[in-house]
């Protein structure tokens, strides 16, 4: 069942720009985008990928742009030229061990990517509201938790300090030009769509059905915060919908349960619902990771009236099935 609450007369027709949209989270937002009437103008540097969640007709709606938000002249031109309304910037080099390996291409996607979109935005009066997905990561290591949007950002590794700096680079935007922008920092997401499987959940759930062993790079306790897609997304659209009412401008949002769990933990909880015996390996090999972090979303549900419609064990589930299906195509 949908439990997602899309407010289906605001989006209808809305032009509305979504770069990494055929990403996780770029994808299941733009499907709910799409459910609701809205001109989606979808940007990635990959497109036409072999694994989407699309229908072919939803991908036949998109208005697809093969690009990369590090081009500001491209970001400008479609900007202007079809009259964006709202934007949700979510285009990033996403996987932290990938940004430590290149950081050159980490800081040039999500630092430059950022302030181009920005920049463009605010040569086009056009644009109403932004959204712009920053990271719990943006806050670096922390003795107090959990998290709370005032926190000082401080990533000490690349993807860290990448999404720290677009954090910054967006207040700066509203702070100096008036930019309509917020700012998201969400825990781990989680949910059908996820092609990257050097991500837990994706991993442990192909090894659960595929009955391999399953190799955690940590040693099993670190603390995370994990949130379904569907809940992420509804916090995206009811964001823009109070930036566009000239609510909340410049302000940073926490989307979490509040739950945090070790990997341990949150492994068992999955085998609880899927069914089976755990079977997994500690590598106790992971570097450059923050050990605890998990955030307070208070903010959230008080400012935007954003709550979990799923719970976490609800979440997983469906996300089990979903990849079951996948699997087995």
């Amino acid at each position: 069942m949908e439990k997602v609450s899309l407010n289906r007369k605001f989006w209808d027709k809305r032009k509305v720009l979504v770069t990494g949209y055929e990403g996780f989270l770029g994808s299941n937002l733009t499907k709910a985008l799409l459910s609701c009437g809205s001109k989606v103008f979808g940007v990635d540097i990959k497109t036409e990928r072999k694994d989407m969640i699309f229908s072919s007709d939803e991908y036949s709606k998109i208005v697809r742009v093969r690009a990369d938000v590090a081009d500001f002249k491209v970001m400008h031109k479609l900007i202007s030229r079809h009259r964006i309304n709202v934007i949700f910037h979510l285009a990033a080099e996403a996987l932290v061990e990938g940004c430590n390996k290149d950081p050159r291409r980490a800081f040039l996607s999500n630092i430059c990517g950022s302030w181009n979109i920005l920049e463009a935005a605010r040569k086009n009066s056009c644009v109403k509201a932004i959204v712009l997905a920053s990271s719990d990561k943006a806050y670096g290591s922390h003795k107090k938790l959990p998290y709370k949007e005032n926190a000082a950002l401080r990533g000490d590794h690349p993807y860290d300090a990448s999404k720290s700096c677009a954090d910054l680079i967006a207040n700066t935007y509203y702070h100096t030009y008036g930019l309509p922008v917020a700012v998201t920092r969400c825990g781990n997401i989680f949910g059908p769509g996820d092609f990257n499987f050097s991500r837990i959940l994706p991993d442990a759930i192909r090894c659960a059905f595929s009955g391999k062993t399953l190799y955690i790079r940590s040693d099993g306790k670190f603390t995370r915060d994990y949130i379904y897609v569907k809940d992420i997304v509804n916090g995206y659209l009811l964001l823009a919908e109070k930036l566009l009412g000239q609510k909340l401008l410049g302000e940073a949002f926490n989307f979490s349960y509040e739950n945090p769990l070790s990997v341990t933990e949150l492994l068992r909880l999955l085998y609880e619902v899927i069914g089976g015996k755990p079977d997994y390996k500690i590598l106790n090999q992971a570097k450059y990771e923050i050990r605890h972090q998990y955030l307070s979303s208070a903010k959230a549900r008080k400012l935007l009236g954003w709550k979990p419609r799923y719970s976490l064990r609800q979440g997983l589930a469906e996300t089990a099935v979903w990849y079951k299906g996948y699997f087995s195509l």
